[in-house]
C-alpha cells in the first residue's frame, strides 16, 4: 500500500463517504461508488515510488485538509464573469458555481441535444439507461484518482449530441469556486456523446477565485460516433491556489475526428492524463498542448494513444515554456497492436527553459506490434536562438519583446487546427501576459 499515514486526504476521503453517499438522491449508483471507494483504499495515493508519478509528487496536495460538501452561496458578479469569457458573444456557456450548475448564469440556445448537468442526469429515470451504456466504461479502473472520482463524482456536465446534428456554437463550460472559508475538494465528472455524423466543439475551464486552496479532480469521457467530429479544449489559467488532476478518455469508433488540446498556462500543480482508444479504422485523433508557467508551479502530461485497427493516424505536438523554477513533466505513449497495420503516429514535444531553476522531465515512448508503420516520436530541450536574439534586438526591438516573439512562433504551431478565433486570440493575449511584456498579436 502507498504512504498514507500521513495524508490528512487520504483518511478524510475514507471518513466522509457514508455522509456522501446520504446527500445523493440517487442510489443507483452505490455499490459501484463503494467498490471503487475500496479500490482506492487499497491502492492508496500514488507517491514517486510509482513509474508514473516518478516526476510529479503531491504530497503538497494529499497533506492538507478539505471541505467535500462546499458551500452553495456565492456572490460571483457580471463583470467578474464577464472578465473570464473569451469575447464569446456567439458561444453558449454553462457555469457551474461551488459544484451546482447556475442557469441563470448560463446562456443555453442549443435545440435537439440532450443537455443537462451531470447530477441532473443521475437524478433522471429516463437517463439511467445511457449512464449504463457509457458511465465509466473508458475511463481507467486501475488508478487512484479515476476510482476517487467515480466513489465521490455528483457535479459536471452532460451532453449527448445526436446523429447528424451540428452544433454550429462553441460551448464553453466554467467550474468556479468561491466564497469558500476552508480548501474544498471537488470531484468534477463530464460525459460527452457524439453520435453519427455530428459535431461538437467544447471549451473547459476552472476558476478559483478565493485565497484558500481548490482541489479538482476531473473524469471527463468522450465517445465519437462514425463520420463525428469532437474538439474538447482545456484552458487551465487558474490562481496559484489550485491543484487539479484531470483524467480525460476518448473512444473513436470508424471514420471519426477527435481532438483534445490542453493549454496550460496556471495553477499549483497539474496532471493531465489523456488516453485516447481507436475502435475502428480510419480514425484521426489529435492531442496538442502548450505549457507556459514559472515560479514554482508544476504542470505534467501524460498521454497515450491505443492504436487497436489498420488505416488509423494519431498526432501529439505538446510545447513547454519553463521559467522560475516552474518543472515541466511529458510522458506519451503510442500502443500499435500487431492489427494496426498503415497506422501513421507522430508525436514530439518540444521545450524551452528560460531560467536556471526551471526543468523538464520528457520521455516518448513507442510499442509497436505491427511492421507496415510510419510511427515518429522526438523531444528536445533547449534555450532560445541567440542568433534569433540578435537579430530581432539589431532592428530597435527590446529584449523581452523579441524573446516573446521567439517564443510565440515556437508555440504557435501547437494552436494550428483550433477553429475557434476567440480561443486563439485568448492564448496568443495569456502567453504576452504570462511573459510579462505588451504586445498585440
Amino acid at each position: 500500500m502507498a504512504e498514507i499515514s500521513v495524508m490528512a486526504l487520504y483518511d478524510q476521503i475514507i471518513d466522509n463517504h457514508g455522509e456522501f453517499l446520504e446527500s445523493l438522491r440517487h442510489r443507483f449508483l452505490d455499490e459501484d461508488r463503494k467498490a471503487a471507494l475500496q479500490k482506492f483504499e487499497n491502492l492508496g495515493f500514488p507517491t514517486k515510488k510509482d513509474e508514473e508519478y516518478k516526476y510529479t509528487g503531491i504530497k503538497e496536495i494529499t497533506e492538507k485538509n478539505y471541505n467535500f460538501f462546499p458551500k452553495e452561496s456565492h456572490n460571483i458578479t457580471k463583470e467578474q464573469l464577464d472578465q473570464l469569457h473569451l469575447g464569446e458573444e456567439n458561444f453558449d456557456w454553462i457555469v457551474f458555481v461551488n459544484g451546482k450548475l447556475h442557469k441563470e448564469l448560463s446562456k443555453v440556445s442549443i435545440e435537439n441535444v440532450e443537455f443537462l448537468s451531470f447530477n441532473y442526469a443521475l437524478n433522471d429515470e429516463k437517463h439511467k439507461e445511457v449512464f449504463e451504456t457509457y458511465f465509466n466504461t473508458i475511463a481507467s479502473k486501475d488508478t487512484a484518482f479515476t476510482n476517487l472520482n467515480l466513489a465521490y463524482c455528483k457535479y459536471g456536465f452532460f451532453l449527448k449530441v445526436p446523429k447528424n446534428v451540428v452544433i454550429e456554437k462553441p460551448i464553453h463550460i466554467f467550474y468556479i469556486s468561491q466564497n469558500q472559508e476552508e480548501n474544498t475538494f471537488y470531484n468534477t465528472r463530464n460525459l460527452l456523446i457524439v453520435e453519427e455524423g455530428a459535431k461538437v466543439e467544447v471549451i473547459e475551464s476552472h476558476h478559483n477565485f478565493d485565497s484558500t486552496y481548490v482541489l479538482t479532480n476531473s473524469v471527463t469521457e468522450i465517445f465519437t460516433y462514425p463520420n463525428a467530429k469532437a474538439d474538447w479544449h482545456k484552458l487551465q489559467n487558474d490562481n496559484n491556489t489550485s491543484y487539479l488532476i484531470d483524467s480525460t478518455f476518448a473512444r473513436q469508433e470508424k471514420d471519426s475526428l477527435t481532438t483534445v488540446n490542453t493549454f496550460s498556462f496556471g495553477g499549483k500543480l497539474v496532471r493531465n492524463n489523456l488516453d485516447f482508444i481507436h475502435n475502428g479504422s480510419n480514425i484521426n485523433s489529435f492531442m496538442n498542448g502548450i505549457t507556459i508557467i514559472g515560479k514554482d508551479q508544476l504542470v505534467d502530461h501524460h498521454t497515450a494513444v491505443h492504436h487497436n485497427f489498420p488505416n488509423c493516424e494519431s498526432y501529439q505536438n505538446y510545447k513547454g515554456i519553463f521559467d522560475g523554477n516552474a518543472h515541466g513533466v511529458f510522458n506519451g505513449k503510442v500502443f500499435v497492436d500487431k492489427i494496426a497495420q498503415k497506422t501513421n503516429a507522430y508525436q514530439q514535444n518540444n521545450n524551452v527553459l528560460l531560467s536556471e531553476g526551471a526543468t523538464i522531465d520528457t520521455k516518448p515512448q513507442l510499442e509497436i506490434f505491427a511492421d507496415d508503420v510510419k510511427c515518429s516520436h522526438g523531444c528536445t530541450v533547449g534555450q532560445l536562438n541567440e542568433d534569433a536574439l540578435f537579430y530581432l534586438r539589431a532592428r530597435g526591438i527590446s529584449k523581452k519583446e523579441a524573446q516573446a516573439l521567439l517564443l510565440y512562433a515556437f508555440a504557435n504551431d501547437a494552436m494550428q487546427n483550433i477553429d475557434i478565433e476567440p480561443l486563439k486570440e485568448k492564448i496568443s493575449k495569456l502567453l504576452a501576459e504570462k511573459l510579462q511584456v505588451d504586445i498585440e498579436f
